[in-house]
């Protein structure tokens, strides 16, 4: 087998045993039920009581460091009602517009009215949307769509790592203080994709890629009740593209360009990564 077709193949199966994982030990989402984990729709502010706490996700780099405690929501989601990704073909032959909401809403037998219509219409919109200078963005509708865009950015005849965010307990817990522990790791990733669900009838994930300098890390947390997660972050450090609105500037007190933003990642949120054989560095704090 040519190393290009085996490289794939090898991607695939990886990428499916890990989505076959995040399925059993994590949560899904019912339609129209949670929020979009696209970053630009989170929100976080430590200093008022009176916020969604499912918006409580943004940190900077200065606080990523070990003994940092802070409010993080990490959703508990029923696995039973996640939408599953479509196989290409099946995904390919329904449409995926903002134009053909109305057919989709009768093909799926939703009232234009409902929260199942508002979810999709959003989602909809949201994948049309242009993205923001220096960024790819692709929504996928299919495993192979979404291994298709990820090998498109990191490389087609490169391997690559699927990163998440993993709950080593169970809890019905889903927003309380974290404590940041021991053994931060910031994870080799010269190139990565972000790839997040989407509330959809089927599965859907919205990824991008930033051609601006990321960082990516691994930080193990404990809850205030010993829950205990090792959650993905990710660090964009080259804000200076974006809107002046985004509401992490006005939660962190910062703008365009004068700080990184970091966010958590929900557990059935995908990072891919180049593979690497070194082993990933060690945290040194800023």
């Amino acid at each position: 087998m040519h190393s290009s077709s085996r490289n794939m193949a090898e991607n695939f199966l990886i990428l499916l045993l890990h989505l076959l994982v995040i399925m059993c030990s994590s949560h899904g989402r019912e339609l129209g039920g949670g929020t979009k984990n696209n970053m630009n729709h989170h929100m976080m502010n430590n200093h008022h009581h009176d916020i969604d706490p499912s918006l409580m996700v943004f940190l900077t780099m200065k606080d990523l460091k070990v003994g940092q405690r802070m409010p993080i929501y990490f959703p508990k989601r029923d696995p039973s009602t996640s939408p599953k990704l479509w196989p290409k073909q099946e995904a390919d032959s329904v449409p995926f517009s903002l134009e053909k909401l109305p057919q989709l809403l009768q093909l799926f037998g939703f009232a234009g009215d409902s929260a199942q219509a508002k979810a999709m219409e959003d989602t909809l919109r949201e994948c049309e949307s242009k993205p923001i200078k220096r960024e790819v963005k692709f929504c996928a509708t299919s495993l192979d769509s979404m291994l298709d865009f990820a090998q498109s950015i990191l490389g087609k005849d490169s391997g690559f790592r699927v990163l998440s965010t993993s709950h080593k307990t169970k809890s019905s817990v889903s927003f309380q203080n974290y404590t940041m522990l021991e053994d931060i790791k910031e994870m080799e990733a010269p190139k990565m994709v972000a790839c997040h669900t989407m509330p959809y009838p089927y599965g859907v994930f919205y990824c991008h890629s930033q051609t601006t300098l990321n960082k990516v890390y691994r930080v193990p947390l404990e809850g205030d009740n010993g829950d205990k997660v090792e959650a993905i972050v990710v660090c964009h450090l080259d804000t200076s593209e974006w809107g002046s609105s985004h509401p992490s500037f006005q939660v962190l007190a910062v703008k365009p360009g004068t700080s990184s933003v970091c966010h958590f990642f929900p557990a059935d949120n995908l990072i891919f990564v180049p593979k690497v054989l070194q082993s990933d560095a060690a945290f040194s704090p800023m």
